[in-house]
């Protein structure tokens, strides 16, 4: 297998509020979060997006700091990129969105670099399930198809969608987007009922509560590790899946105990991706401290059972 990655995905500008701070315009969008994450495994990622003209050249340059690969990012002159602005609420479990702006989004169509077409592993990350068909159209045959969505694209393309989770490996979508999706109550049921849909592979990301891994006979379920103070939730799924899939871009198969130990990498990752605002933790996460992060999850579920005496 190629190391490879194609990431489909919005770099955008963000502002974000907490009941402490305002940002202002910082970096954001899924691909830019994803990308990041990625690239601190040694595979070759290509970021497929667009951006405005406003875009500054100073994040075109971290961006390919970062070895990733950005000929598939088009820079359209005379239109301003994807902005969003939202609101954190004082748990900072729920948001608002304050403003949308789609500016240069409204026109994507994404463009595939030839050289990029047999990527092993295509990451389609949140956006119009047209543009993420529009990509598996333009590709050859990948190892690992690996999507995400939110509650929009659930009410509003419901019917494009069912036909992307068809031709997918891996999807990987939060609790309460699995229980749209699939009118379940429980998430257990809804990860099953989705990968009847198609998936192989289904993973459900609970926030604060870690996350769960299904196949069709294999479970795996892991914590999220106790952070003391979290100051930015924005993001944290979109690393969290780079995490896993620049993981696996470097593994010769895939297999179940492999996206389990991405599932492991991409939850340290994000434990990171919390503790600032924006993209600033994963521009400046060292491959020493990811490792203490892997070994902390490792402490945090290892536990042994003393004999004990029970009734018969």
């Amino acid at each position: 297998m190629n190391n490879k990655l194609l990431v489909l995905g919005t770099i955008a500008y963000d502002s974000i509020e907490t009941p402490n701070i305002k940002t202002g315009k910082i970096l954001g969008g899924c691909a830019t979060y994803i990308g990041l994450a990625a690239s601190m495994f040694k595979t070759n990622c290509c970021i497929v997006s667009i951006v405005g003209e406003d875009f500054e050249k100073s994040h075109i340059d971290l961006l390919e700091s970062k070895r990733l690969d950005l000929s598939g990012v088009e820079i359209v002159d005379n239109e301003k990129t994807f902005y969003w602005k939202g609101k954190y609420h004082e748990n900072l479990n729920k948001r608002t969105t304050l403003e949308t702006q789609l500016n240069v989004l409204a026109k994507f169509y994404p463009k595939i670099p030839k050289n990029f077409v047999d990527s092993s592993i295509i990451m389609l990350g949140n956006v119009d399930p047209n543009i993420q068909l529009a990509v598996l159209d333009q590709i050859e045959q990948p190892k690992l198809i690996v999507m995400d969505t939110m509650n929009f694209w659930i009410e509003s393309y419901r019917d494009k969608l069912n036909d992307l989770i068809k031709k997918v490996d891996l999807i990987s979508i939060n609790d309460e987007e699995a229980l749209q999706l699939t009118s379940c109550q429980s998430i257990i049921e809804a990860a099953y009922k989705i990968q009847n849909m198609g998936p192989k592979y289904v993973i459900i990301k609970k926030g604060e509560h870690g996350a769960i891994l299904i196949s069709k006979d294999r479970v795996f379920s892991i914590p999220s590790l106790p952070i003391k103070k979290i100051s930015d939730p924005t993001g944290a799924g979109d690393s969290f899946i780079g995490g896993v899939v620049g993981y696996l871009s470097q593994c010769q198969n895939i297999s179940f105990d492999l996206i389990k130990g991405g599932v492991v990498v991409g939850t340290s990752i994000a434990s990171y991706t919390v503790q600032e605002f924006g993209t600033k933790a994963l521009e400046e996460i060292t491959a020493n401290q990811l490792e203490q992060r892997i070994n902390d999850f490792k402490h945090l579920t290892k536990f042994e059972i003393i004999k004990t005496n029970l009734h018969e």
